[in-house]
């Protein structure tokens, strides 16, 4: 089925044809991305998630990224940004959604390959979106200009009912279940600190990126160039400053290097960017994993997707309890070296 729908992008778009089977490529967990390498040139093609798009925003939140990935090309910093045709971004083609991309010969690093370069590199780069200043807009179109967003930043509470969940799976998945009821206390504890904490937040927003961690970043030397550009939105700069610092830092090992930790944060601030001044706030606020978890025991239990995510479900759940877990015992460390990242020790 893919395959074929992949034969039919590259005549109808005038790609060329194909020199060899479309490879699927690695590292996305939502949609899917295959090589096209054709007798014109070698180009990334992202199918959208059908389930993702079933949903009522999601057409307005494409519309949204596809309006700063336009003003964030009138810029130097180093995208790679869907393809046009026809004057649009997304294409449709047999009720499949998805973008077109010009291939970039890089490659995303994994955790043992992270250096200070590379976090400094990012830092910097995050600052740099941050700082620009938007929007004025027309339609579906937005260019730079000196105005400051008059938007607040709002994060809703989570009211994830973490019981119900176990019970559901308790019938399909009874290691999951097991696993989310030996965590409920800290589960529920996590999310009524972060509601708690959003309170408090700064309501300063910034464009955001909001997936900028290794996965979507490839390299060339010291060159890189940011993909998955989707998720582009206004959102908290304090957020996506610690939430990246915690990713490129080692995080998603488990395993935070500090020395790579306190290099982002300070080439972030070093470029301009703003750091906030309570990190113990910022430090609950941080929830975004218990929604992943959410989303992800969601397939686990075969809802809003397809049968073969089932099982991606299931292995995203226990990577995603680890992190919760890791992440709730390295509180002390982390802020200890977020205080000694303003105030260093002599």
């Amino acid at each position: 089925m893919e395959e074929k729908i992949l034969e039919k992008i590259c005549h109808v778009y005038n790609l060329g044809e194909l020199l060899c089977k479309p490879t699927r490529l690695t590292g996305g967990f939502m949609h899917k991305m295959y090589s096209l390498f054709t007798t014109r040139g070698k180009y990334a093609v992202k199918l959208l998630n059908p389930f993702i798009m079933q949903r009522k925003d999601a057409m307005d939140n494409y519309r949204t990224a596809e309006m700063f990935e336009s003003a964030l090309e009138q810029t130097k910093i180093p995208i790679l940004p869907a393809l046009l045709f026809h004057e649009k971004k997304m294409q449709c083609m047999d009720g499949q959604y998805f973008y077109l991309y010009q291939w970039y010969d890089g490659k995303a690093l994994n955790s043992e390959e992270i250096t200070p370069y590379h976090c400094e590199k990012i830092g910097g780069i995050l600052a740099e979106i941050h700082g620009l200043k938007l929007l004025r807009t027309n339609g579906a179109e937005a260019e730079l200009g000196s105005e400051c967003c008059e938007e607040k930043y709002e994060r809703k509470e989570l009211h994830i009912d973490w019981d119900d969940y176990i019970e559901q799976l308790t019938v399909k998945n009874r290691s999951l279940s097991e696993l989310l009821q030996t965590n409920r206390v800290l589960l529920y504890e996590s999310q009524d600190k972060g509601n708690e904490a959003i309170k408090k937040l700064p309501t300063t927003v910034a464009i955001c990126h909001n997936d900028m961690d290794s996965k979507n970043v490839l390299w060339s030397g010291q060159e890189c160039r940011i993909i998955d550009l989707e998720c582009l939105s206004y959102g908290s700069p304090v957020m996506e400053l610690y939430e990246l610092a915690l990713c490129w830092s080692g995080y998603e090992v488990c395993n935070i290097d500090f020395s790579l930790f306190q290099s982002f944060i300070r080439a972030y601030a070093k470029a301009g960017g703003t750091l906030p001044t309570d990190w113990e706030t910022v430090y609950y606020c941080n929830n975004g994993r218990l929604e992943w978890l959410e989303y992800n025991v969601k397939r686990a239990l075969g809802m809003e997707c397809s049968e073969e995510e089932i099982e991606m479900g299931v292995e995203q759940v226990k990577e995603t309890m680890a992190h919760v877990i890791y992440y709730h015992e390295a509180k002390k460390d982390i802020l200890e070296c977020l205080d000694n990242l303003i105030s260093p020790e002599p």
